[in-house]
């Protein structure tokens, strides 16, 4: 609605802390934006931002402008939704947080099947760090959160919460590939493929070592999920990968996957949910639904 587009300006150039990135994102000049800015600024009385060479920064007054702000944005989508719902369109948009576990093949299927049968919906999917995607539901920025092993509990409400099947991937012509099982030791003489600390899974894996006295020496660190896999192709490396993130069809890429067993190491968990005591808008708690069914029968 138009009287809320001066408070989306207002939003934007916090979250970006630029007047020119803002400008870019929203299709409008930074002179434009600046004037709408300093009209805000002229009717309340004060100034909400900080200006700094490098960007814009919310003041105290801006801070509590911004919060204002973003329950107003947030109610209007839950409005919307639900108007939307009423009268049978189903439609809305999703803000989702999630992880490098969940992002890969799990949500990418949910968010098809869903988008095809309510086309009406839209969703933005926001990839972060351990830790970041829990807390970004505090200010709003996402409607649900779908995390491995999370950091923020405190404000968080958990929808689903269930423990996660780490495997370990190898070539099919690995010694170990015909194995039914495997320990942590088993692996250990072999080089390992590791994600780096604080990634979940790695957590997990270090733990479990840990409890067998065992210190995991990895051949080589990283981020990329997929990278890790890829490596175990053809050799003797091994990789890690949580049930949710084995890929579909491993022996198109010559690999396997042999469940890991943990045994007495605490599973890692996923979760999926919202912050704690917000009515979501109508599309989003449909989402979120459909998330509890669809990892409740997986993995339960």
């Amino acid at each position: 609605m138009r009287h809320l587009q001066t408070l989306r300006y207002i939003e934007k150039i916090a979250r970006t802390g630029s007047l020119r990135s803002a400008a870019e994102e929203l299709g409008i000049t930074p002179s434009a934006l600046n004037r709408r800015i300093l009209a805000v600024e002229e009717e309340l009385g004060v100034e909400i931002f900080e200006r700094h060479p490098s960007g814009l920064r919310p003041n105290i007054a801006g801070e509590i402008l911004l919060k204002h702000i973003r329950d107003q944005l947030a109610d209007m989508e839950r409005v919307k939704s639900r108007i939307a719902d009423l009268s049978g369109m189903r439609a809305g948009h999703v803000n989702i947080a999630t992880t490098r576990e969940a992002v890969q093949y799990f949500l990418p299927d949910l968010l098809k099947r869903h988008l095809a049968e309510f086309p009406a919906v839209t969703f933005s999917v926001n990839l972060h760090e351990r830790g970041e995607a829990e807390h970004s539901l505090t200010d709003l920025s996402n409607d649900i959160a779908i995390v491995f092993e999370p950091v923020h509990m405190r404000d968080l409400q958990i929808v689903y919460s269930g423990p996660q099947p780490v495997y370990c991937i190898m070539s099919e012509g690995h010694a170990l590939a015909g194995r039914k099982q495997l320990r942590i030791y088993d692996c250990a003489e072999y080089p390992l493929l590791l994600p780096k600390r604080p990634e979940g899974i790695r957590l997990v894996l270090d733990a479990a070592a840990e409890r067998l006295g065992i210190a995991l020496e990895p051949a080589l660190e990283s981020n990329s999920l997929d990278l890790l896999r890829l490596m175990s192709q053809g050799g003797e490396a091994l990789s890690f990968s949580l049930a949710i993130n084995l890929r579909p069809h491993l022996s198109r890429d010559g690999l396997v996957a042999v469940p890991l067993d943990l045994r007495g190491a605490p599973a890692g968990r996923l979760i999926a949910g919202c912050l704690r005591g917000r009515t979501l808008p109508v599309a989003a708690a449909r989402f979120l639904e459909m998330t509890n069914r669809e990892l409740t029968l997986r993995f339960s």
